[in-house]
Protein backbone atom coordinates (compact mmCIF):
# COMPACT_ATOMS: atom_id res chain seq x y z
CA UNK A 1 0.00 0.00 0.00
CA UNK A 2 1.57 3.25 -1.08
CA UNK A 3 4.56 1.46 -2.58
CA UNK A 4 5.30 1.85 -6.27
CA UNK A 5 4.14 -0.58 -8.90
CA UNK A 6 6.86 -2.33 -10.89
CA UNK A 7 8.82 -0.06 -13.22
CA UNK A 8 11.70 -0.83 -15.57
CA UNK A 9 15.15 0.05 -14.20
CA UNK A 10 16.44 3.37 -15.59
CA UNK A 11 19.98 2.05 -15.97
CA UNK A 12 21.98 -1.16 -15.94
CA UNK A 13 23.37 -1.85 -12.46
CA UNK A 14 26.72 -3.68 -12.47
CA UNK A 15 27.12 -6.76 -10.27
CA UNK A 16 30.10 -8.68 -8.95
CA UNK A 17 29.47 -12.25 -7.82
CA UNK A 18 30.90 -12.99 -4.36
CA UNK A 19 29.44 -16.50 -4.05
CA UNK A 20 26.24 -18.33 -5.00
CA UNK A 21 24.23 -16.25 -2.50
CA UNK A 22 26.01 -12.88 -2.40
CA UNK A 23 26.42 -10.23 -5.10
CA UNK A 24 28.12 -6.85 -4.79
CA UNK A 25 27.07 -3.62 -6.48
CA UNK A 26 30.35 -1.68 -6.75
CA UNK A 27 30.52 2.06 -6.19
CA UNK A 28 29.92 2.58 -9.90
CA UNK A 29 28.51 6.10 -9.85
CA UNK A 30 29.30 9.38 -8.08
CA UNK A 31 27.66 9.79 -4.70
CA UNK A 32 27.74 6.15 -3.61
CA UNK A 33 29.24 6.13 -0.12
CA UNK A 34 29.35 2.33 0.14
CA UNK A 35 28.72 -0.64 -2.16
CA UNK A 36 25.40 -2.47 -2.32
CA UNK A 37 25.11 -6.12 -1.24
CA UNK A 38 22.47 -8.41 -2.68
CA UNK A 39 21.72 -11.63 -0.79
CA UNK A 40 19.96 -13.97 -3.23
CA UNK A 41 20.40 -17.02 -5.41
CA UNK A 42 20.47 -16.77 -9.20
CA UNK A 43 16.71 -17.25 -9.62
CA UNK A 44 15.78 -14.58 -7.07
CA UNK A 45 18.40 -12.20 -8.46
CA UNK A 46 16.95 -12.49 -11.96
CA UNK A 47 13.54 -11.39 -10.61
CA UNK A 48 15.16 -8.37 -8.96
CA UNK A 49 16.76 -7.37 -12.26
CA UNK A 50 13.33 -7.02 -13.87
CA UNK A 51 12.33 -3.98 -11.79
CA UNK A 52 14.14 -1.18 -9.94
CA UNK A 53 15.29 -3.23 -6.93
CA UNK A 54 19.02 -3.10 -7.70
CA UNK A 55 18.89 0.54 -8.80
CA UNK A 56 17.14 1.46 -5.55
CA UNK A 57 19.77 -0.45 -3.57
CA UNK A 58 22.51 1.55 -5.31
CA UNK A 59 20.63 4.75 -4.49
CA UNK A 60 20.36 3.85 -0.79
CA UNK A 61 24.17 3.58 -0.83
CA UNK A 62 24.21 7.38 -1.36
CA UNK A 63 22.65 8.20 2.02
CA UNK A 64 24.86 10.41 4.19
CA UNK A 65 26.42 8.50 7.08
CA UNK A 66 25.62 5.02 5.74
CA UNK A 67 27.91 2.24 6.98
CA UNK A 68 29.39 -0.89 5.33
CA UNK A 69 26.86 -1.50 2.55
CA UNK A 70 23.26 -1.08 1.49
CA UNK A 71 21.54 -4.45 1.91
CA UNK A 72 18.92 -6.14 -0.27
CA UNK A 73 17.59 -9.42 1.12
CA UNK A 74 16.38 -12.54 -0.77
CA UNK A 75 12.77 -11.33 -1.00
CA UNK A 76 13.81 -7.92 -2.31
CA UNK A 77 11.58 -6.11 -4.78
CA UNK A 78 10.86 -2.55 -5.83
CA UNK A 79 9.44 -0.20 -3.21
CA UNK A 80 9.23 3.52 -2.45
CA UNK A 81 12.79 4.89 -2.23
CA UNK A 82 14.24 1.80 -0.60
CA UNK A 83 13.59 -1.63 -2.09
CA UNK A 84 11.23 -3.74 -0.01
CA UNK A 85 13.61 -6.19 1.59
CA UNK A 86 16.12 -3.39 2.18
CA UNK A 87 18.34 -2.62 5.18
CA UNK A 88 20.62 0.34 5.81
CA UNK A 89 22.49 1.51 8.91
CA UNK A 90 23.32 5.20 9.23
CA UNK A 91 25.41 6.93 11.87
CA UNK A 92 23.36 8.08 14.86
CA UNK A 93 25.00 11.52 14.88
CA UNK A 94 26.20 12.19 11.34
CA UNK A 95 23.80 10.06 9.34
CA UNK A 96 20.22 10.54 8.18
CA UNK A 97 16.80 9.02 8.81
CA UNK A 98 14.56 8.31 5.81
CA UNK A 99 10.85 7.38 6.04
CA UNK A 100 11.29 5.54 2.73
CA UNK A 101 13.56 3.16 4.65
CA UNK A 102 10.63 2.20 6.87
CA UNK A 103 7.74 2.33 4.44
CA UNK A 104 4.10 3.34 4.53
CA UNK A 105 2.83 0.47 6.68
CA UNK A 106 4.93 1.23 9.75
CA UNK A 107 5.47 -1.92 11.81
CA UNK A 108 3.71 -4.17 9.41
CA UNK A 109 4.63 -7.40 11.15
CA UNK A 110 3.73 -10.92 12.17
CA UNK A 111 2.83 -12.71 15.36
CA UNK A 112 2.59 -16.46 15.86
CA UNK A 113 0.52 -18.36 18.43
CA UNK A 114 1.17 -21.99 19.36
CA UNK A 115 -1.67 -24.28 20.45
CA UNK A 116 -1.66 -27.59 22.31
CA UNK A 117 -3.87 -29.31 19.73
CA UNK A 118 -3.12 -31.16 16.49
CA UNK A 119 -4.54 -30.71 13.01
CA UNK A 120 -6.62 -33.89 13.34
CA UNK A 121 -8.31 -32.43 16.43
CA UNK A 122 -9.23 -29.16 14.74
CA UNK A 123 -10.48 -30.50 11.38
CA UNK A 124 -14.12 -31.07 12.48
CA UNK A 125 -14.38 -27.45 13.68
CA UNK A 126 -12.15 -25.81 11.08
CA UNK A 127 -14.94 -24.28 8.97
CA UNK A 128 -16.90 -22.81 11.89
CA UNK A 129 -13.67 -21.56 13.48
CA UNK A 130 -12.57 -19.79 10.29
CA UNK A 131 -16.04 -18.26 9.93
CA UNK A 132 -16.08 -17.07 13.55
CA UNK A 133 -12.65 -15.48 13.22
CA UNK A 134 -13.75 -13.82 9.98
CA UNK A 135 -16.77 -12.32 11.80
CA UNK A 136 -14.77 -11.31 14.89
CA UNK A 137 -11.83 -9.70 13.06
CA UNK A 138 -12.97 -7.11 10.47
CA UNK A 139 -10.96 -7.30 7.27
CA UNK A 140 -10.74 -5.56 3.91
CA UNK A 141 -9.85 -2.07 2.68
CA UNK A 142 -11.01 0.53 5.20
CA UNK A 143 -12.30 -2.12 7.63
CA UNK A 144 -13.41 -0.75 11.00
CA UNK A 145 -14.62 -2.08 14.34
CA UNK A 146 -18.04 -1.15 15.70
CA UNK A 147 -17.81 -3.18 18.92
CA UNK A 148 -14.48 -1.77 20.13
CA UNK A 149 -13.73 1.90 19.87
CA UNK A 150 -11.23 4.06 21.65
CA UNK A 151 -11.47 7.73 22.57
CA UNK A 152 -8.89 10.23 21.41
CA UNK A 153 -7.35 10.10 24.89
CA UNK A 154 -7.27 6.29 24.76
CA UNK A 155 -5.63 6.40 21.35
CA UNK A 156 -2.86 8.62 22.65
CA UNK A 157 -2.36 6.33 25.66
CA UNK A 158 -2.07 3.13 23.62
CA UNK A 159 0.26 4.86 21.14
CA UNK A 160 2.59 5.58 24.06
CA UNK A 161 2.15 2.44 26.18
CA UNK A 162 1.80 -0.20 23.45
CA UNK A 163 0.35 -3.66 24.14
CA UNK A 164 0.40 -3.25 27.92
CA UNK A 165 -2.45 -0.74 27.58
CA UNK A 166 -4.63 -3.46 26.07
CA UNK A 167 -3.46 -6.19 28.45
CA UNK A 168 -4.40 -3.96 31.40
CA UNK A 169 -7.91 -3.75 29.94
CA UNK A 170 -8.35 -7.50 29.54
CA UNK A 171 -7.35 -7.84 25.90
CA UNK A 172 -4.47 -10.20 26.48
CA UNK A 173 -2.54 -12.25 29.00
CA UNK A 174 0.12 -10.92 31.34
CA UNK A 175 2.96 -12.77 29.60
CA UNK A 176 2.13 -11.55 26.06
CA UNK A 177 4.29 -8.41 26.14
CA UNK A 178 7.57 -10.19 26.83
CA UNK A 179 7.25 -12.13 23.56
CA UNK A 180 6.95 -9.03 21.38
CA UNK A 181 9.85 -7.20 19.76
CA UNK A 182 10.51 -4.13 21.92
CA UNK A 183 8.23 -5.82 24.49
CA UNK A 184 5.36 -4.43 22.42
CA UNK A 185 6.30 -0.88 23.38
CA UNK A 186 8.70 1.35 21.45
CA UNK A 187 10.07 4.15 23.57
CA UNK A 188 10.02 7.86 22.75
CA UNK A 189 6.50 7.76 21.29
CA UNK A 190 4.98 11.24 21.29
CA UNK A 191 1.37 11.62 20.05
CA UNK A 192 1.90 15.39 19.75
CA UNK A 193 3.99 14.63 16.65
CA UNK A 194 1.13 12.70 15.00
CA UNK A 195 -1.32 14.66 12.85
CA UNK A 196 -5.01 14.86 13.63
CA UNK A 197 -5.67 13.19 10.28
CA UNK A 198 -3.61 10.16 11.29
CA UNK A 199 -5.36 10.01 14.66
CA UNK A 200 -8.82 10.16 13.09
CA UNK A 201 -7.91 7.35 10.71
CA UNK A 202 -6.74 5.22 13.63
CA UNK A 203 -9.66 5.69 16.00
CA UNK A 204 -11.72 2.69 14.90
CA UNK A 205 -9.16 0.44 13.23
CA UNK A 206 -7.60 -1.24 16.27
CA UNK A 207 -8.26 -4.97 15.93
CA UNK A 208 -8.76 -4.96 12.14
CA UNK A 209 -6.84 -6.90 9.53
CA UNK A 210 -6.92 -4.49 6.61
CA UNK A 211 -6.29 -5.55 3.03
CA UNK A 212 -3.50 -6.38 0.59
CA UNK A 213 -1.13 -9.12 1.66
CA UNK A 214 -2.35 -9.08 5.26
CA UNK A 215 -3.85 -12.31 6.50
CA UNK A 216 -4.78 -14.44 9.45
CA UNK A 217 -4.08 -18.16 9.10
CA UNK A 218 -4.74 -21.29 11.12
CA UNK A 219 -1.71 -23.43 10.31
CA UNK A 220 -0.07 -26.73 11.14
CA UNK A 221 3.59 -27.48 11.82
CA UNK A 222 4.51 -29.30 8.63
CA UNK A 223 8.15 -30.08 9.40
CA UNK A 224 10.59 -29.38 12.22
CA UNK A 225 14.20 -28.80 11.20
CA UNK A 226 15.69 -27.82 14.57
CA UNK A 227 13.90 -29.76 17.35
CA UNK A 228 15.79 -28.15 20.23
CA UNK A 229 15.04 -24.57 19.19
CA UNK A 230 11.51 -25.45 18.09
CA UNK A 231 10.77 -26.88 21.54
CA UNK A 232 12.11 -23.71 23.18
CA UNK A 233 9.70 -21.70 20.99
CA UNK A 234 6.77 -23.93 21.98
CA UNK A 235 6.64 -25.89 18.70
CA UNK A 236 6.71 -29.44 19.96
CA UNK A 237 5.56 -31.74 17.17
CA UNK A 238 4.62 -31.96 13.51
CA UNK A 239 0.88 -31.55 13.04
CA UNK A 240 0.66 -29.03 15.90
CA UNK A 241 -1.80 -26.21 15.19
CA UNK A 242 -0.54 -22.62 15.12
CA UNK A 243 -2.14 -19.27 14.28
CA UNK A 244 -0.33 -16.54 12.34
CA UNK A 245 -1.44 -12.89 12.21
CA UNK A 246 0.06 -10.59 9.57
CA UNK A 247 -0.93 -6.90 9.58
CA UNK A 248 0.31 -3.45 10.48
CA UNK A 249 -0.58 0.07 11.59
CA UNK A 250 -3.46 0.56 9.12
CA UNK A 251 -4.43 4.12 8.14
CA UNK A 252 -2.71 5.56 11.22
CA UNK A 253 0.78 4.49 10.14
CA UNK A 254 0.16 5.22 6.48
CA UNK A 255 -0.76 8.80 7.32
CA UNK A 256 2.30 9.23 9.56
CA UNK A 257 4.50 8.19 6.64
CA UNK A 258 2.68 10.46 4.18
CA UNK A 259 2.91 13.43 6.54
CA UNK A 260 6.62 13.04 7.21
CA UNK A 261 7.61 12.40 3.61
CA UNK A 262 6.46 15.97 2.96
CA UNK A 263 8.46 17.19 5.95
CA UNK A 264 11.55 15.32 4.76
CA UNK A 265 11.24 16.61 1.19
CA UNK A 266 11.51 20.15 2.58
CA UNK A 267 14.38 19.07 4.85
CA UNK A 268 16.43 17.83 1.88
CA UNK A 269 16.57 21.38 0.54
CA UNK A 270 17.02 22.96 3.96
CA UNK A 271 20.07 20.81 4.80
CA UNK A 272 21.35 20.71 1.20
CA UNK A 273 21.32 16.90 1.00
CA UNK A 274 22.17 15.52 -2.44
CA UNK A 275 20.09 12.46 -3.37
CA UNK A 276 19.75 10.43 -6.60
CA UNK A 277 16.01 9.88 -6.00
CA UNK A 278 13.52 12.20 -4.29
CA UNK A 279 11.81 9.14 -2.78
CA UNK A 280 14.81 8.85 -0.44
CA UNK A 281 13.82 12.15 1.25
CA UNK A 282 15.54 12.30 4.62
CA UNK A 283 16.89 14.55 7.36
CA UNK A 284 19.98 14.46 9.58
CA UNK A 285 19.39 12.15 12.56
CA UNK A 286 20.18 15.02 14.93
CA UNK A 287 17.67 17.41 13.28
CA UNK A 288 14.28 18.36 14.68
CA UNK A 289 12.60 16.92 11.60
CA UNK A 290 14.16 13.51 12.21
CA UNK A 291 13.40 13.59 15.92
CA UNK A 292 9.77 14.44 15.21
CA UNK A 293 9.50 11.59 12.71
CA UNK A 294 11.01 9.07 15.12
CA UNK A 295 8.54 10.08 17.84
CA UNK A 296 5.60 9.82 15.43
CA UNK A 297 6.90 6.57 13.96
CA UNK A 298 7.14 5.10 17.48
CA UNK A 299 3.45 5.88 17.96
CA UNK A 300 2.62 4.01 14.76
CA UNK A 301 4.85 1.12 15.82
CA UNK A 302 2.96 0.85 19.10
CA UNK A 303 -0.37 1.18 17.29
CA UNK A 304 0.55 -1.81 15.11
CA UNK A 305 1.63 -3.89 18.12
CA UNK A 306 -1.75 -3.08 19.68
CA UNK A 307 -3.58 -3.95 16.47
CA UNK A 308 -2.06 -7.44 16.41
CA UNK A 309 -2.61 -7.79 20.15
CA UNK A 310 -6.32 -7.00 19.80
CA UNK A 311 -6.67 -9.38 16.86
CA UNK A 312 -4.98 -12.10 18.91
CA UNK A 313 -7.47 -11.48 21.72
CA UNK A 314 -10.40 -11.98 19.34
CA UNK A 315 -8.77 -15.12 17.91
CA UNK A 316 -8.63 -16.52 21.43
CA UNK A 317 -12.25 -15.47 21.94
CA UNK A 318 -13.17 -17.22 18.69
CA UNK A 319 -11.76 -20.51 19.97
CA UNK A 320 -13.79 -20.01 23.15
CA UNK A 321 -16.98 -19.35 21.19
CA UNK A 322 -16.60 -22.34 18.85
CA UNK A 323 -15.50 -24.87 21.47
CA UNK A 324 -17.33 -23.35 24.46
CA UNK A 325 -14.16 -23.74 26.53
CA UNK A 326 -11.60 -21.36 27.98
CA UNK A 327 -8.97 -20.41 25.38
CA UNK A 328 -6.18 -21.36 27.82
CA UNK A 329 -7.20 -25.00 27.30
CA UNK A 330 -5.88 -24.77 23.74
CA UNK A 331 -2.58 -23.11 24.66
CA UNK A 332 -2.78 -20.18 22.22
CA UNK A 333 0.41 -18.76 23.70
CA UNK A 334 2.22 -16.02 21.86
CA UNK A 335 5.46 -17.38 20.40
CA UNK A 336 6.69 -14.00 19.16
CA UNK A 337 5.72 -10.78 17.40
CA UNK A 338 8.20 -9.30 14.91
CA UNK A 339 8.23 -5.95 13.09
CA UNK A 340 9.00 -5.84 9.36
CA UNK A 341 8.96 -2.05 8.74
CA UNK A 342 10.83 -0.04 11.36
CA UNK A 343 13.86 2.15 12.12
CA UNK A 344 15.68 1.67 15.42
CA UNK A 345 18.75 2.88 17.21
CA UNK A 346 21.03 -0.15 17.68
CA UNK A 347 24.71 -0.84 18.25
CA UNK A 348 26.52 -2.72 15.47
CA UNK A 349 30.00 -3.51 14.18
CA UNK A 350 30.48 -1.09 11.28
CA UNK A 351 33.79 -2.60 10.21
CA UNK A 352 37.21 -3.46 11.66
CA UNK A 353 35.59 -4.32 14.98
CA UNK A 354 34.37 -0.75 15.54
CA UNK A 355 31.04 -0.62 17.41
CA UNK A 356 28.76 2.32 16.63
CA UNK A 357 25.24 3.43 17.44
CA UNK A 358 23.36 3.44 14.17
CA UNK A 359 19.86 3.99 12.84
CA UNK A 360 18.98 0.60 11.35
CA UNK A 361 16.27 0.99 8.71
CA UNK A 362 14.48 -2.32 8.11
CA UNK A 363 11.96 -2.06 5.28
CA UNK A 364 10.43 -5.44 4.55
CA UNK A 365 13.08 -7.04 6.74
CA UNK A 366 13.02 -9.01 9.98
CA UNK A 367 15.32 -8.47 12.93
CA UNK A 368 17.35 -11.67 13.45
CA UNK A 369 19.36 -11.30 16.67
CA UNK A 370 21.51 -14.23 17.86
CA UNK A 371 21.63 -16.31 21.02
CA UNK A 372 22.89 -14.32 23.99
CA UNK A 373 21.72 -10.94 22.72
CA UNK A 374 20.08 -8.93 25.54
CA UNK A 375 17.14 -7.90 23.31
CA UNK A 376 16.09 -11.54 22.83
CA UNK A 377 13.44 -12.64 25.38
CA UNK A 378 15.03 -14.35 28.36
CA UNK A 379 13.35 -17.71 27.75
CA UNK A 380 14.67 -17.75 24.15
CA UNK A 381 18.08 -16.21 24.81
CA UNK A 382 19.96 -19.52 24.77
CA UNK A 383 18.64 -20.18 21.23
CA UNK A 384 18.26 -16.78 19.56
CA UNK A 385 15.37 -14.59 18.43
CA UNK A 386 12.41 -16.19 16.63
CA UNK A 387 12.19 -15.01 13.03
CA UNK A 388 8.77 -15.26 11.37
CA UNK A 389 8.55 -15.28 7.56
CA UNK A 390 5.00 -15.45 6.20
CA UNK A 391 4.42 -16.97 2.80
CA UNK A 392 2.00 -15.96 0.09
CA UNK A 393 -1.63 -17.04 0.32
CA UNK A 394 -2.04 -20.79 0.58
CA UNK A 395 1.68 -21.55 0.77
CA UNK A 396 4.04 -22.32 3.62
CA UNK A 397 5.35 -19.90 6.22
CA UNK A 398 8.56 -20.28 8.18
CA UNK A 399 9.97 -20.00 11.67
CA UNK A 400 13.70 -19.37 11.67
CA UNK A 401 16.12 -18.29 14.38
CA UNK A 402 18.52 -15.33 14.43
CA UNK A 403 22.28 -15.80 14.20
CA UNK A 404 25.61 -14.13 14.76
CA UNK A 405 26.18 -14.27 11.00
CA UNK A 406 23.28 -11.85 10.55
CA UNK A 407 25.05 -9.39 12.84
CA UNK A 408 28.14 -9.62 10.61
CA UNK A 409 26.43 -9.43 7.20
CA UNK A 410 23.06 -7.68 7.46
CA UNK A 411 22.98 -5.64 10.69
CA UNK A 412 21.06 -8.44 12.40
CA UNK A 413 18.40 -8.81 9.68
CA UNK A 414 16.90 -11.32 7.29
CA UNK A 415 14.00 -11.60 4.85
CA UNK A 416 10.38 -10.85 5.76
CA UNK A 417 8.29 -12.90 3.33
CA UNK A 418 7.84 -14.16 -0.19
CA UNK A 419 8.17 -10.78 -1.91
CA UNK A 420 5.94 -9.73 -4.81
CA UNK A 421 7.04 -10.31 -8.37
CA UNK A 422 3.75 -9.31 -10.07
CA UNK A 423 1.82 -6.10 -9.47
CA UNK A 424 -1.67 -6.33 -8.00
CA UNK A 425 -3.14 -4.95 -11.24
CA UNK A 426 -1.35 -7.64 -13.27
CA UNK A 427 -2.49 -10.35 -10.86
CA UNK A 428 -6.13 -9.22 -11.18
CA UNK A 429 -5.84 -9.38 -14.96
CA UNK A 430 -4.42 -12.90 -14.87
CA UNK A 431 -6.35 -14.61 -12.06
CA UNK A 432 -9.95 -14.90 -10.92
CA UNK A 433 -10.63 -15.00 -7.19
CA UNK A 434 -13.27 -17.72 -7.46
CA UNK A 435 -10.79 -20.06 -9.13
CA UNK A 436 -8.19 -19.35 -6.45
CA UNK A 437 -10.68 -20.12 -3.68
CA UNK A 438 -11.82 -23.36 -5.32
CA UNK A 439 -8.25 -24.55 -5.85
CA UNK A 440 -7.34 -23.88 -2.22
CA UNK A 441 -10.44 -25.60 -0.88
CA UNK A 442 -9.64 -28.65 -3.01
CA UNK A 443 -6.36 -28.80 -1.10
CA UNK A 444 -8.31 -28.83 2.17
CA UNK A 445 -7.71 -25.16 3.01
CA UNK A 446 -10.73 -23.27 4.33
CA UNK A 447 -10.92 -19.74 2.85
CA UNK A 448 -12.73 -16.62 4.05
CA UNK A 449 -12.08 -13.36 2.21
CA UNK A 450 -13.53 -9.85 2.15
CA UNK A 451 -13.73 -10.04 -1.67
CA UNK A 452 -12.86 -12.24 -4.65
CA UNK A 453 -10.68 -9.39 -5.90
CA UNK A 454 -8.24 -9.69 -3.02
CA UNK A 455 -7.88 -13.41 -3.68
CA UNK A 456 -6.86 -12.62 -7.25
CA UNK A 457 -4.44 -9.90 -6.15
CA UNK A 458 -2.80 -12.22 -3.63
CA UNK A 459 -2.64 -15.36 -5.79
CA UNK A 460 0.45 -17.42 -5.05
CA UNK A 461 2.02 -16.98 -8.55
CA UNK A 462 2.15 -13.22 -7.91
CA UNK A 463 4.86 -13.89 -5.30
CA UNK A 464 8.31 -15.39 -5.11
CA UNK A 465 8.76 -18.86 -3.65
CA UNK A 466 8.96 -18.39 0.13
CA UNK A 467 10.65 -21.78 0.55
CA UNK A 468 13.44 -20.51 -1.70
CA UNK A 469 13.69 -17.28 0.31
CA UNK A 470 13.99 -19.27 3.57
CA UNK A 471 16.55 -21.59 1.98
CA UNK A 472 18.77 -18.67 0.90
CA UNK A 473 18.58 -17.20 4.40
CA UNK A 474 19.51 -20.59 5.83
CA UNK A 475 22.42 -21.15 3.42
CA UNK A 476 23.77 -17.65 4.12
CA UNK A 477 23.36 -18.30 7.84
CA UNK A 478 21.59 -14.97 8.48
CA UNK A 479 18.68 -16.92 10.02
CA UNK A 480 18.42 -20.69 10.06
CA UNK A 481 15.46 -23.03 9.70
CA UNK A 482 13.44 -24.10 12.74
CA UNK A 483 10.04 -25.14 11.37
CA UNK A 484 7.88 -24.97 8.26
CA UNK A 485 4.18 -24.17 8.67
CA UNK A 486 1.39 -24.85 6.17
CA UNK A 487 -2.15 -23.38 6.13
CA UNK A 488 -5.36 -25.09 7.23
CA UNK A 489 -7.55 -21.99 7.00
CA UNK A 490 -6.97 -18.53 5.53
CA UNK A 491 -8.75 -15.28 6.43
CA UNK A 492 -7.96 -12.46 3.98
CA UNK A 493 -8.66 -8.76 4.08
Amino acid sequence: MGESETRAPPERVPLEKVNDYMWRIPKYKPGMQVPGMIFANQALLEKMQQDRTLWQCSNVANLPGIYKHAVTLPDGHEGYGFPIGGVAATDSENGVISPGGVGYDINCGVRLLATTISDQDIRPKLGPLAETIFRNVPSGLGSKRKDFTVSKTDLESLAVEGVQWLIDRGLGWAEDAKHCEENGHMKNANPDKVSNTAKSRGLNQIGTLGSGNHFLEIQRVDKIFNPKTAKAFGLTHEGQVTVMIHCGSRGYGHQVCSDYLQVMERAVGKYKISLPDRELACAPGSSQEAKDYVEAMACAVNYAFCNRQAIMHWVRQSFQQVYNQDPEKFGLKLVYDVAHNIAKLETHDVGDGVQKKVWVHRKGATRAFPAGHPDVPEDYRSEGQPVLIPGSMGTSSWVLVGTQKAMELTFGSTAHGAGRMMSRAAAKRQFWGGDIKTAMEKRGISVRAASAQVLAEEADPAYKNVDMVAEVSHQLGIATKVARLTPLAVVKG
